[in-house]
């Protein structure tokens, strides 16, 4: 209001070009609704429909997947001493259905620098200080003080780990069963709106997983 592009002051680094945007619209659904909570909110889901075509095409790729799963196992007895052969076998399976396993990673790889925008965002921007969303949450830039956000956010990601297929490397399982801990101990002290954003995401993403691994006839 002072004028002067003193807005250019607010600098959210590299993640500017992304985070200004969601700010905008943020402050302009906060002065629809009259809560900067539910605000992220209905940011988060209209990202996650922005999003839905590339997740779409994602999570049908992992169901399938998960529906080879049962052949995957019986090429891994099959090829036990033979970690070349059973590598060729399982990537002319997925040929043979036509499944690309790295396209799981795309849904991933695209919230990562929106992760870091939001994080920026709530962080930096003067508009979320002592800002209330609801019950405890009377700060959404600080820290869940009960942490109930980060504990559902890690149960949730349990919950999304428990959806994706398995990975064909012990090692790599153990990685992925440890990674809804290490995401939860992370964001035990990330500001609130953020740990908001992440849980109504993952939310948003296990409903789309289930339902289209429920049209494909996937056990879930």
């Amino acid at each position: 209001a002072a004028g002067n592009g003193l807005s250019r002051a607010v600098d959210y680094g590299w993640f500017h070009a992304i985070a200004r945007p969601m700010f905008d619209l943020c402050m302009w659904l906060y002065n629809m609704v009259g809560n900067m909570g539910v605000a992220i909110i209905i940011l988060t889901i209209i990202l996650r429909i922005v999003l839905f075509p590339l997740a779409n095409k994602s999570y049908r790729a992992m169901s399938t997947m998960k529906k080879l799963q049962p052949r995957m196992e019986q090429l891994k007895e099959r090829y036990a001493d033979d970690k070349q052969r059973f590598a060729m076998e399982m990537m002319a399976l997925y040929k043979e259905h036509k499944v690309n396993p790295m396209s799981g990673c795309w849904p991933t790889l695209v919230q990562i620098p929106i992760l870091f925008a939001m994080y920026k965002m709530v962080l930096i921007s003067f508009e979320f200080r002592h800002e209330p969303f609801m019950w405890w949450i009377h700060d959404l830039s600080a820290k869940d003080p009960y942490y109930v956000l980060p504990l559902l956010m890690g149960a949730s990601m349990f919950v999304q780990m428990k959806l994706n297929p398995p990975a064909s490397d012990p090692m790599q399982q153990q990685v992925m069963k440890l990674m809804p801990i290490i995401f939860t101990i992370v964001f035990l002290n990330f500001p609130s709106g953020l740990v908001l954003y992440w849980l109504i995401s993952n939310v948003f993403a296990i409903a789309q997983q289930w339902i289209i691994m429920r049209r494909m006839g996937v056990n879930v």
